[in-house]
């Protein structure tokens, strides 16, 4: 067994690898399995939309470790990531709206239908390239770790932290958001992208494509799960760890804290434009309505709830309050914001960990102890 090997081995305990292993199984095989092959009328089959919903669970688990990676283990808490999960959305946007060509309502082979509609008769600059799925792949990466690169840059070189690096980074989604309004910026205004026909010549209507969608975002998960438990296993993950707890001891030792940080940072806004782009396809929208800042808010939520600086507890997060979401908005949409709310406070106060900290102390028994040590204190 190699280096390389011996270290994946070690970044996760036997229980750990077999709950994955379990999970992936489930997610990459049985579940097209009871969508494909188990049929329609059967107890046991799973429809397609629920294929589709749970395909963007995994997406926004993947947008969850990726703030999960840089708060829980750097104590860079962003409420912008929204900016760069929609810049992966639109990239891949853009690349689907140029597939559709002469399918549109407008027939125009050249111009997506937004355009034709607003009269622009050239194709912008910045949409050249986009008719090719590896350059538009490439831009789902380059685009937002590129703004994370000069952003970090700037906030991580002035020594800007804590609240007041949440600050400007939720101003900077804020601008993202108005600018993307803008129908002159040529991304479809208020809109957004909408309409796609197909992905790589792949129908989007058909049962089969939204599961292959569904098998990609999955696997895409369990690898970048695996990128993010590398880098916290590593000399980096411990000394941003250092960094979160004492930032100014870190600088006093003599480590560059400042290009740790900056890292981190850009990985981050990485795979969180990559589930930006496996979300797309499967929703079959992408607007400026993903860059509202309630929406960088909500990941923070997520990644609350199921435990930051865990990983895992992201992903459980994430699949947690967007599932409470799917019920709440369809039995009781009045009082979904009120819950959201609610379930924030009462993390806050009584699950400063989240679901897994909890887990934890109760399989330790911590939280038995300390149940019985207020029932004392309250009898005595």
């Amino acid at each position: 067994m190699g280096p390389i090997s011996s270290r994946l081995l070690a970044m996760e305990s036997k229980r750990g690898w077999s709950a994955i292993l379990a999970l992936g199984f489930i997610a990459i095989f049985l579940v097209p399995f009871l969508n494909l092959a188990v049929p329609e009328g059967s107890f046991f089959h799973l429809s397609t939309f629920w294929v589709a919903t749970l395909g963007k669970y995994l997406a926004f688990a993947i947008l969850a470790l990726s703030l999960d990676l840089i708060w829980g283990y750097a104590g860079i808490l962003s409420l912008g990531h929204g900016a760069f999960f929609g810049l992966g959305g639109y990239a891949m946007g853009m690349y689907m709206m140029r597939q559709i060509g002469e399918r549109g309502v407008y027939g125009n082979p050249d111009l997506p239908d937004f355009m034709v509609f607003l009269n622009w008769d050239r194709l912008p600059w910045y949409w050249f390239g986009f008719d090719q799925f590896w350059f538009a792949a490439l831009m789902v990466l380059a685009v937002p770790g590129l703004l994370a690169f000069v952003f970090g840059w700037l906030a991580f070189r002035s020594r800007i932290t804590g609240v007041y690096f949440s600050i400007i980074s939720q101003a900077m989604v804020f601008a993202f958001m108005l600018a993307f309004f803008r129908n002159e910026m040529g991304f479809g205004g208020n809109n957004g992208l909408t309409d796609f026909k197909d992905i790589l010549g792949f129908e989007l209507s058909r049962d089969t494509t939204k599961v292959g969608l569904y098998v990609a975002t999955a696997i895409a998960l369990m690898l970048v799960y695996l990128i993010c438990r590398a880098v916290v296993s590593s000399k980096l993950g411990r000394l941003l760890i250092a960094v979160r707890d004492a930032e100014s001891r870190v600088r006093f030792l003599g480590y560059s804290v400042t290009n740790a940080k900056l890292f981190v940072f850009t990985l981050s806004a990485m795979l969180a434009g990559l589930a930006g782009a496996l979300y797309v396809p499967q929703v079959g929208i992408i607007n400026p309505g993903e860059f509202a800042p309630a929406k960088s808010i909500e990941i923070a939520i997520w990644v609350a709830v199921g435990g930051r600086g865990t990983l895992f507890g992201a992903i459980i997060g994430a699949f947690a309050v967007n599932g409470a979401r799917t019920y709440f908005t369809a039995a009781a949409p009045e009082i979904w914001l009120f819950f959201l709310g609610a379930l924030f406070i009462l993390v806050t106060l009584a699950m400063p960990k989240g679901i897994v900290g909890v887990y934890k102390s109760v399989r330790s028994g911590a939280l038995t102890e300390a149940v019985g040590r207020r029932l004392r204190r309250a009898d005595a």
